[in-house]
């Protein structure tokens, strides 16, 4: 059968703060929820992907780690919970990614790497959240979102304080259809997920970070896990570099990335002032004021770089 790349709800973000308000028509009842809960700086959802396997023996990996070696297990798209031995075997031979391995004309062309077999999807919240609540809106957008399209297999964590659920989705479809996840998908998912969890009485939103006014740079998956293993010092190591540098050359170059910071900013504050003035004349006074002080709030656009070396500043000024 032959295989086609299905674009997944590629449209623009629900808040879509920059155009708000331009065209002259009031808000929805829909976007105007969506601002309250940005301003009220409702607990934000987090949906990233982190990486997938190429390889049936990487697939088997995954879901052993995700798995915790068959103590945990996995929740099926079937509903059942498969654990213990080899519990991994059986998922994929169940899936025949055997068979799609084999079959991809992309492992025909020399140089290229194989497709991925799967696509590894984490769901988290903040601390403090229900941890059986993360995991029943999980399961509904699966089942919205995949069900009899593409297996999928899940593990709630809940070893650390951020309760996230490790979803293995395959990436082919029993339609034939490989899904291709860009960031409007991400975005997609982000919202059900959201919605998911205020259905299920959880407060929970999903706004651009940008737009929150949010300036540290995001990291992949690998180099937060990283970054944050016990007895890891590459952020120390990676500060003391900058402070090194800087204090034997007086170096305050930042390159193109702080003005693209502060383009963006301008940007985001030109369009939450034109979301006040549209609450303001749809007689929302109350909500544009929320607005007005959720951007008089907003700290400053700066690179990580410059902020470390202002608070170097302010500690040598203490001292």
């Amino acid at each position: 059968m032959k295989k086609r790349i299905i674009d997944l709800r590629d449209q623009a973000p629900i808040l879509d703060i920059v155009s708000y308000g331009r065209g002259g028509k009031s808000l929805t009842p829909a976007q105007k929820e969506h601002i309250a809960l940005t301003v009220r700086r409702v607990p934000e959802v987090m949906v990233k992907v982190s990486g997938g396997a190429r390889t049936v023996a990487g697939v088997e990996r995954h879901m052993d780690y995700i798995g915790r070696e068959g103590k945990l297990g996995l929740e099926a798209d079937t509903g059942e919970h498969l654990d213990g031995k080899s519990f991994e075997r059986q998922l994929t031979e169940d899936w025949d990614l055997d068979l799609e391995a084999h079959a991809s004309p992309e492992r025909s062309i020399r140089g290229r790497k194989p497709p991925k077999l799967v696509h590894n999807v984490i769901f988290s919240m903040p601390p403090g959240t229900p941890s059986d609540k993360v995991l029943q809106a999980v399961r509904k957008l699966a089942l919205n979102e995949w069900q009899l399209k593409h297996r999928y297999g899940m593990a709630l964590h809940t070893d650390d304080d951020h309760p996230h659920v490790h979803v293995v989705v395959k990436a082919v479809s029993e339609q034939g259809q490989r899904l291709n996840i860009k960031k409007a998908t991400l975005r997609a998912w982000r919202q059900q997920f959201a919605s998911n969890l205020r259905e299920l009485g959880v407060a929970a939103n999903a706004t651009e970070r940008a737009v929150r006014g949010e300036t540290k740079t995001h990291r992949s998956d690998g180099a937060w896990r990283v970054a944050n293993r016990e007895g890891s010092i590459l952020i120390q190591e990676r500060e003391r570099r900058i402070l090194r540098a800087w204090s034997e050359g007086g170096w305050l170059t930042f390159g193109t990335g702080e003005e693209k910071l502060k383009k963006t900013r301008e940007a985001v504050l030109d369009g939450w002032r034109a979301v006040s003035a549209g609450l303001k004349a749809d007689g929302e006074h109350e909500l544009a004021a929320r607005v007005d002080s959720f951007m008089a709030q907003m700290p400053p656009a700066k690179t990580e770089k410059r902020a470390l070396i202002e608070r170097s500043r302010a500690s040598a000024r203490t001292r």
